[in-house]
């Protein structure tokens, strides 16, 4: 280098330590300055380049604008191409004048010239890309301007020590360089506009992110304008800044499903191969015996195919920054060095406190660019997993979906994919991880020599211990997780089936069901936490364990070694680093390991069979029909014998085709068949045309009415007015609070079963499709509407009279109008042929007509003409209203109505109960202020909802929550704890001190003395602090499992007392996530979270302390670093909390949605609207990134904030030991500062357990709510229990009975006074909304009185418990409801009868031949919701159960609806015979069942209006004479 300088009078030499360091007035040769130090940005810059080009050429967007900003950094790069040109031609002026330069001069000029050139060219080149702020340049100005600040300064020294400018010339230019370099950093500091061919921005709140500055985007402060918003005020959804498109459902989801079609091709590829490779003789068996087995899709490798790019990226900060955080050491051992050398120049303490500050602040800006990068890569994951689940779960098959039951596929969106999403940041650590430890150990061994081999042999024998302690804590998380599933699952049922346990008394049951399964999950946890606390012991004592070996053995194998500050500090603070990979390690691999189950797990699911869409051939089919099937033969899965087998059916086009049959034979499987639901096993299906599909069970979806019936179809009024005509739905739009806008709450729980069926009917109606398959749509209504839809829509004058419709029906009536009918009976076609023709043929079909209606022909003669009579009469129309009415919100009397007679109808109907013919109540508000009253009336007047939405909690947390979760771990546990904390870090400070007092001693004769005692007394300091930390762990543990168990004790308990109308009021969704997401917050993340707060907070606390105590001068900076730092903390956690919340509640939807659509999810591929399902899913999970997004940015935000303010820490400490290194041992400095160091990443912790703890008490919170809401009567009295045996008659009076579904409603009964004497059977009929349902409520109390009592035989049911009650009455309810578990289990839950009791029971309820071919007799397992019975065998079941309680007093509600003719007369037969002296209260809605009672009770708007038998009534021609002549019965 010296030649490049030249000699004589220009030359130099190139390095001179005198000048440079050993001076107080320290300078860089001239030649040093020309040469390398101006060659530095263009290196810089020419590294970077190949980089950053290739970069560019793939984020082209759109060209920018030439702008005055960008002209003006043109003009800057040419000018300063001109200067550095300038000086190369004054160095060819001199060499042709004779006083030749030295190369230097050529050199230099010449590369910063091209340099200059290249950075011009880049700024026009950036800006055809759409840069908007280069770092590349920014970067490059900045190291031009650092560079140049050094000759700034000699320049200047050199003129006034000679007096004179020596070379005026380029002293000249040089200045005019520096000026031009420094306009050029501040130019390149603004940003350009944003590219004129950008797609318009139609956001109307763009993330700020993408049109930040470099500046912005590297200290986050493009996110400060959210941080200061939510400090000012809760945040709201609209605050939320739209997704940029690459982080978009539509994209990502897009990518991930190609790279995992690709991979199943490729799979289905090698299989292929390997099924066709030749078969193999015996030798070669023996090479071929480690032949790869038929190699499975992978899905890790379709996620690293689409996500790996962000990845790579990601690594390469992750690299530089681990090589920075050894700087740091580095430097702390120069600054003791120079402590201890009192001779050595003051500036070399200033310049390493400013290196340290420097290399600190850049390890923070990278890091949390890395974090950045990884943590949204997280996001996307997610993203594309749960879009690519959601994907599978709309094909697969039927056979998939009865293997796992819907919260199972909920789990696997909710929790494996979270689970994925988690460990994404920490799969770097496997490679940095062993990186670190490398690099820390060449560094130990260089300070303290082979010593170090035995503190590491100490860290690498715990890695073992470590991993052994994980591994057995995820065994146990396994374990865990099956009890919580299992737990979460029987919740859902409680919840699903909340109304039948509580008519029947069986909560007890239920609770200790739950509550056994809970004992073992905690006993599970208690475990888990004590291993957690042996695995915080080691992390906390690693460090000072190691030091503690370590210099241990450095003493004491050589008395000549001695311990000074330099080397004890430095490796201190070296384990410190080593400390973070070596704790981690074993938990990345535990989290991997639980990554790859979850894995399996996803890719066994997408890995399932799909339904084949080519099972129905949709374009081919003999002309004229619309429907074939040859020879088919079909199963639900592929090892369950064919549910239908050798079926030939022929549908003409545009014919009406009737299926019956008994229960079980088969109809809705061959709809199912129709659909390509069923795994067909041979035969062809054909299909022509679009399809509608009514299932016989209505799914209804969580949106308005309106959208149901929709259902994604363009609005055309006509056509939408004319569908709901014909479906009756007119008058329910009349009484629903918001007419067609008003809001179905989830599986329609707001409308009668009737309304229901006929939503979905109307879904089918308006979707105008060629072929409708109708499964039973007619059973869920009462019989006036089934005939009223039947004419309007079915019937070949309906609606649909020119389409194919296969009709499922259990109604005789309908039959005569058909084209021709098809008789299953078990799963084969017995009879085919038109009415007329098969009751000739007098085979089974006829047979069951002649036993059902005897005199079948003539009456359909008559009843043709009567209905032609009827449709002239206008009273139809009235009855149809009148069987609408079932409002569920309270009408008011104003409503805006049409007609002058309608208004007067509506008057008297308002009166009139809200109560429909299914389950459904009025919403319970909160309790509010008038004003607020009025304003929620009028609001839900607009729009009908009747779901409130989830109050999401805003602003600061209480004080009494933490209060509350400290009361329930106990309050002198968590004393203790705290005082613990602080006994743990005075103990870790006082082994430091002496630690530092050790390094300071003087040394005899080149050795200390004393070694045994300063290790002794080191070592006890040590080893107390361990045992502190393990107490304190262990009393947490104890405490926060105790909270655990009171909390969910008491909102399970409360739950299960809760009245009926809270859970018609609240989805059931709100209440599982109280029992799964927020236990599970309170059992696994509170602990830990309070833990480690503790322990960063005293570490935080300590640090100060230890600093103050060596520096004293450092108390004058703590006030303006606390104010800056509780000042972030401030704004953090306001952004950061709500920011949470709105992450948590977007969240449900994505999981309700995809239920919904899992439950839904053969409707929604009739109708063919999956992918518009997939749109719907992608926006929900949209929304919910769309608060994830800010809130992980939130995070970096404060990062950068708070690490900036621990790297102050570090400068002022290592600042002020340089001030007064006069009064300081190096000992004290080496403290001081290795503390320092530690301070950035516990007060960034802090500050983050801190909001996480807010976030995660929020749980604590959600659950004490849910745990206080008003409670039902309480079950037993003691004071005032029954006889036993009562009640002994059964004879129940109403005495001046009255009753409403919630204070401020209307009366649903009125006055109502009756006395129905023991063993009487009473019929009950009247209009929807007479109050039918609520006299069988009112007499199990799920309604309280208003007034007046009931009384069964001459008690007063008011008085005593509920469960004493409702034991004593029986009810066979309107919804077959059943809950998996063994069929033994759903008939006897508390185990009280007898094997022989049972099977009597299925006897009388003939199930006995259907549960006794199952192998698995009573305890035959039945499915989620008793999924896998018919509907008609779960009615059985439900009346086998009523046999078996054998109580006075029988309740049969509407139970008869789905069921065929034959199981109905069965049933009523049964309760003939094996009821006969008990009173029976029937809800009738066939009357012919009730004909034959003691008594008929009419009810017409909560009043009794007719009371007397059958025959008298009808004689008296009043209202049920009406009902009986429309039924064909009078």
């Amino acid at each position: 280098m010296d030649a490049l300088c030249g000699s004589g009078e220009f030359g130099s030499k190139f390095w001179d330590a005198n000048l440079s360091l050993h001076t107080d007035n320290p300078d860089l040769t001239p030649c040093f300055q020309n040469s390398l130090l101006a060659w530095v940005p263009c290196i810089y810059l020419w590294a970077a380049l190949p980089c950053y080009l290739f970069y560019l050429r793939y984020h082209h967007q759109g060209y920018i604008v030439l702008s005055l900003l960008s002209r003006l950094k043109t003009v800057l790069g040419v000018l300063l191409w001109c200067v550095s040109w300038a000086d190369l031609f004054y160095s060819f002026h001199g060499l042709v004048h004779g006083w030749a330069p030295a190369p230097v001069f050529f050199v230099t000029p010449l590369v910063v010239g091209v340099t200059m050139l290249l950075a011009t060219l880049l700024i026009q080149y950036e800006r055809l890309q759409g840069v908007q702020s280069s770092g590349v340049l920014i970067i490059f100005w900045f190291l031009c301007v650092v560079c140049a600040i050094i000759p700034f300064r000699s320049k200047i020294l050199s003129a006034m020590e000679e007096g004179k400018i020596s070379d005026p010339f380029r002293f000249t230019t040089f200045y005019i360089y520096f000026a031009l370099v420094f306009s050029a950093l501040i130019l390149s500091c603004f940003r350009e506009k944003p590219p004129f061919f950008s797609p318009k921005n139609v956001d109307p709140n763009p993330c700020p992110e993408t049109d930040a500055g470099f500046l912005s985007r590297l200290s986050f402060w493009w996110f400060t304008k959210m941080a200061i918003l939510g400090y000012r005020r809760p945040l709201e959804d609209q605050d939320l800044w739209s997704l940029s498109k690459e982080h978009r459902s539509e994209v990502v989801v897009q990518r991930l499903l190609e790279a995992w079609k690709k991979q199943q091709k490729q799979a289905a590829q090698h299989k292929a191969a390997a099924a066709s490779g030749k078969t193999v003789t015996s030798e070669d068996e023996e090479l071929l015996a480690g032949r790869p087995r038929p190699r499975e899709p992978s899905f890790l490798r379709a996620l690293l195919v689409t996500f790996g790019p962000g990845f790579i990226t990601s690594t390469c900060f992750m690299l530089i920054q681990d090589l920075l955080s050894f700087v740091n050491p580095q430097l702390l051992s120069i600054l003791i060095r120079f402590i201890s050398n009192p001779m050595a120049p003051t500036w070399w303490g200033f310049l390493v406190a400013g290196l340290m500050f420097v290399c600190s602040v850049m390890q923070t800006l990278i890091l949390h660019q890395y974090y950045h990068c990884i943590f949204v890569m997280g996001l996307r994951l997610r993203t594309g997993i749960i879009g690519v689940i959601y994907r599978k779960a709309l094909v697969i098959t039927n056979s998939v979906k009865r293997e796992s039951t819907v919260g199972e596929l909920v789990n696997l969106m909710s929790v494996d994919a979270q689970r994925i999403m988690d460990v994404a940041p920490f799969l770097n650590m496997l490679w940095s991880g062993p990186l670190q430890i490398i690099l820390a150990i060449y560094f130990l061994w260089q300070n303290l020599g082979p010593s170090i081999l035995a503190g590491v042999a100490f860290m690498v024998l715990l890695i073992p211990i470590n991993a052994v302690v994980a591994m057995k804590m995820r065994t146990l998380q396994v374990e865990q997780m099956k009890f919580k599933d299992s737990r979460i699952r029987l919740m859902s049922e409680i919840l699903g089936g909340i109304k039948v346990l509580k008519l029947y008394a069986w909560e007890p049951s239920f609770l200790q069901q739950v509550e056994g399964i809970r004992q073992s999950e905690l006993r599970l946890l208690r475990q888990a936490a004590y291993l957690h606390a042996i695995s915080i012991f080691t992390w906390i004592c690693t460090p000072f364990l190691v030091t503690l070996i370590t210099l241990g053995v450095y003493v004491s194998v050589d008395p000549n070694n001695v311990l000074d500050a330099e080397k004890a500090f430095v490796s201190v603070s070296l384990f410190n680093i080593l400390k973070n990979p070596l704790s981690m390690l074993p938990q990345i691999i535990s989290g991997l390991t639980q990554t790859s189950v979850s894995l399996k797990r996803i890719q066994h699911f997408l890995s399932q069979d799909e339904l084949d869409p080519q099972c129905v051939e949709r374009n081919t089919i003999a002309p004229g029909y619309a429907v074939t099937i040859d020879n088919g033969t079909f199963t639900w899965a592929q090892d369950l014998p064919p549910t239908l087998h050798s079926l030939d059916i022929q549908v003409p086009k545009g014919a009406l085709v009737a299926v019956v049959g008994p229960v079980g034979c088969g109809k809705s499987s061959l709809m199912s068949a129709l659909l390509g639901e069923m795994e067909k096993l041979e035969g062809k299906v054909y299909v022509k045309g679009s399809v509608a599909y009514v299932p016989q069970q209505a799914w209804i979806q969580n949106c308005t009415l309106q959208e149901n019936v929709l259902f994604g179809r363009a609005l055309d009024p006509k056509r939408y007015q004319r569908t709901l005509e014909a479906c009756a739905l007119l008058a329910d739009l009349e009484v629903l609070p918001g007419g067609d806008k008003t809001e179905i709450g989830e599986k329609g729980i707001n409308l009668s079963g009737g309304q229901r069926q006929r939503v979905s009917l109307a879904r089918a109606v308006y979707s105008d499709a060629d072929i409708y398959l109708l499964d039973d749509p007619l059973s869920a209504v009462d019989s006036h509407v089934a005939k009223h839809i039947f004419d309007q829509v079915i019937g070949p004058e309906g609606v649909l009279a020119s389409k194919t419709r296969v009709l499922v029906t259990h109604g005789i009536s309908f039959l005569p109008q058909t084209d021709f009918v098809v008789v299953l009976a078990d799963g084969q076609v017995s009879e085919v042929g038109t009415y007329p023709a098969l009751l000739q043929r007098n085979g089974s079909f006829a047979n069951f007509l002649h036993n059902y209606a005897p005199d079948e022909g003539e009456e359909h003669l008559e009843e043709s003409s009567r209905t032609a009579a009827l449709e002239e009469a206008d009273d139809e129309e009235v009855l149809l209203i009148e069987d609408t009415l079932s409002s569920h919100t309270d009408l008011m009397d104003n409503e805006p109505v049409l007609y002058e007679v309608q208004k007067q109808f509506m008057r008297q109907l308002s009166t009139m109960s809200s109560e429909g013919e299914g389950q459904g109540w009025p919403a319970p508000r909160r309790r509010l202020g008038t004003a607020e009253k009025l304003a929620q009336a009028a609001e839900a007047k607009a729009n009908g909802t009747l779901i409130e939405e989830e109050r999401m909690e805003t602003g600061k947390v209480k004080l009494n929550v933490f209060w509350d979760y400290a009361r329930s771990v106990g309050l002198c546990t968590t004393l203790v704890i705290c005082l613990l904390y602080a006994g743990q870090s005075a103990a870790a400070i006082g082994a430091n001190m002496w630690l530092s007092a050790w390094t300071n001693e003087a040394t005899v004769g080149g050795r200390q003395n004393s070694t045994t005692q300063r290790l002794g007394v080191y070592a006890t300091l040590g080893i107390l602090q361990g045992v502190l930390v393990v107490l304190s762990s262990v009393m947490m543990v104890v405490g926060c499992v105790r909270a655990a168990r009171l909390l969910h004790q008491a909102l399970l308990h409360n739950k299960m007392r809760s009245p009926q109308s809270f859970f018609d009021t609240t989805p059931s969704g709100r209440i599982l996530n109280r029992f799964s997401k927020d236990i599970c917050v309170i059992d696994e993340a509170l602990a830990p979270t309070i833990l480690m707060l503790l322990s960063s907070f005293y570490t935080s606390i300590s640090t100060l302390v230890v600093i103050v105590a060596s520096t004293p001068l450092f108390a004058v900076v703590i006030l303006p670093l606390a104010v800056f730092y509780i000042l972030v903390q401030r704004f953090y956690v306001a952004t950061s909390r709500q920011l949470k919340r709105l992450e948590s509640v977007s969240r449900s939807p994505i999981y309700s949605h995809f239920s919904e659509t899992v439950t839904g999810s053969s409707v929604i591929r009739a109708y063919g609207r999956s992918q518009a399902f997939e749109a719907i899913s992608d926006a929900k999970v949209d929304i919910n990134q769309r608060s994830c997004y800010p809130s992980i940015s939130s995070n970096r935000w404060l990062g950068v904030r708070v690490e900036f303010l621990g790297n102050c820490v570090v400068f002022f400490a290592a600042l002020f030991a340089v001030i007064g290194r006069s009064s300081l041992s190096p000992g004290m400095v080496g403290l001081s500062v290795s503390y320092a160091l530690q301070v950035t990443f516990s007060l960034n912790w802090m500050i983050r357990m801190l909001s996480d703890l807010e976030s995660n008490i929020v749980a604590v919170e959600r659950v004490k709510e849910y745990s206080k809401t008003e409670t039902e009567a309480p079950w037993v009295v003691e004071g005032s229990r029954p006889p036993a045996g009562w009640p002994a008659q059964g004879e129940v009076e109403f005495r001046n009975y009255s009753v409403r579904y919630r204070p401020g409603l209307d009366l649903v009964l009125k006055d109502l006074s009756l006395r129905v004497r023991g063993g009487e059977k009473v019929g009950i009929v009247g209009r929807t909304g007479a109050g039918k349902s609520s006299m069988t409520l009112s007499l199990f109390r799920l309604l309280e009185a208003a007034e007046g009592e009931i009384r069964i035989d001459g008690l007063n049911v008011a008085d005593m418990g509920l469960h004493d009650l409702r034991s004593q009455l029986t009810i066979i309810p309107q919804d077959p409801i059943l809950f998996s578990g063994t069929l033994r289990m759903n008939l006897d839950p508390f185990g009280n009868s007898s094997e022989e009791d049972i099977w009597r029971a299925l006897e009388l309820s003939h199930l006995n031949t259907f549960v006794s071919s199952q192998p698995a007799g009573l305890d035959f397992q039945c499915s989620e919701g008793g999924e896998n019975l018919s509907v008609g065998q779960r009615q059985l079941v439900c009346l086998a159960r009523a046999l078996l309680r054998k109580s006075r007093i029988l309740v049969l509600d509407e139970a008869t609806a789905a069921i065929d003719l034959e199981t109905d007369d069965l049933i009523q037969a049964t309760i003939r015979t094996q009821f006969e002296s008990c009173t029976v209260l029937t809800i009738a809605h066939r009357l012919n069942t009730i004909m034959d009672y003691t008594r008929v009770l009419v009810l017409d708007k909560g009043t009794v209006a007719e009371f007397d038998s059958p025959t008298n009534l009808i004689a008296a021609r009043g209202i049920f004479y009406g009902m009986a002549r429309d039924a064909g019965l009078a």
